[in-house]
């Protein structure tokens, strides 16, 4: 089969959760993405809201397996030689719909064609085929070397899903916590890690901090981590608002590299937010305020697919007025800034 020769690479890449400002909770998931020509395969395909299968929760033995599938080692899992490249990250059934694609090998090349929208077992590629993306030829060598190292000891980035939370408010603290842990990142609470064992610490991606700790008790946690040689994101926590500081918690454990992030940059001032996004994709921007009781209010300023490129987006007067803050979130990320006045 003749196509032209690809690079093929493997990324960490975050399906970044959230509590949302209608309530509702979707779950992180950290997973290893396709990086060919350079380039996300994800992206290629518009705002999709998904994961690969190499994701860093699964259970290594389907983890294993799902890497030799891809090596053709093993059968594939659909009918006609088509493997799930792209699931639902909620529940990843493919009666969610799935991109699948038929994975074969050509002497000792690798060869990814007939790119489809898949929610059952038959597809139909007239209908549901991505007739723009593929097919691609990937050099044997670079393709089994990349899959490869994650049978052999190189675990994806971003399995360290803990974050340790240190303030003096228990209630706003126990309230993160249960929220983070909802969306399936693990938290702690402490206002003291000089008596934890460094083998603990390690499994911690970033440490969040209240408003009300002092710069003496944020030195001495940094320094017990860098005794520890642990790298860990440090937060600070903007407002004791939940879903706000579940965003800088997000972003703090986002490892993806960053020229490969769909949503680059976020500026909010002067009554509007400037956003940068490198491909067309979904962009939701929430402002949160806190009044003079010390009470949130959410409002939901825009919600719409953007093309790459950087984008003005007023905000409602109401909704950044006083101490307000506004996250931009996509499938892939989230940003938060302040509101400068």
């Amino acid at each position: 089969m003749s196509a032209a020769y690809a690079t093929f690479g493997l990324a960490p890449a975050m399906r970044a959760g959230g509590v949302l400002a209608n309530g509702d909770f979707q779950i992180h998931r950290d997973f290893v993405d396709f990086i060919v020509d350079g380039r996300p395969l994800l992206f290629q395909l518009s705002d999709l809201d998904a994961v690969s299968p190499l994701a860093s929760d699964v259970p290594p033995a389907i983890f294993t397996a799902q890497v030799r599938s891809f090596l053709g080692e093993t059968d594939a899992p659909l009918p006609s030689g088509r493997h799930v490249i792209y699931g639902c990250p909620e529940c990843e059934d493919l009666a969610c719909g799935a991109v699948t694609a038929v994975i074969e090998r050509d002497g000792d090349d690798f060869i990814w064609r007939d790119f489809a929208w898949q929610t059952e077992e038959a597809v139909d590629l007239q209908l549901n085929g991505y007739h723009g993306i593929g097919p691609f030829r990937f050099q044997g060598a670079e393709y089994r070397a990349a899959l490869d190292s994650l049978l052999h000891g190189t675990d994806p980035e971003g399995a360290r899903r803990r974050v340790l939370l240190v303030g003096a408010r228990v209630a706003v603290l126990a309230k993160l916590a249960a929220a983070l842990r909802t969306i399936g990142i693990g938290a702690d609470i402490t206002r003291d890690v000089g008596a934890v064992h460094a083998d603990e610490l390690r499994g911690y991606g970033a440490v969040a901090f209240g408003r009300a700790v002092t710069e003496e008790e944020r030195a001495a946690v940094r320094h017990s981590f860098e005794r520890a040689g642990v790298d860990v994101t440090y937060v600070d926590g903007l407002a004791p608002i939940i879903p706000l500081l579940v965003a800088q918690i997000e972003h703090a454990l986002d490892r993806s590299p960053a020229e490969r992030r769909r949503l680059t940059r976020l500026v909010a001032a002067d009554g509007e937010a400037a956003v940068e996004v490198t491909s067309p994709c979904r962009v939701r921007l929430t402002a949160y305020r806190l009044d003079r009781l010390y009470r949130t209010h959410a409002h939901e300023v825009f919600d719409g697919v953007l093309e790459a490129g950087r984008h003005r987006i007023a905000l409602d007067a109401k909704a950044v007025k006083g101490e307000s803050f506004v996250v931009a979130r996509t499938s892939g990320s989230v940003l938060v800034e302040a509101m400068a006045r």
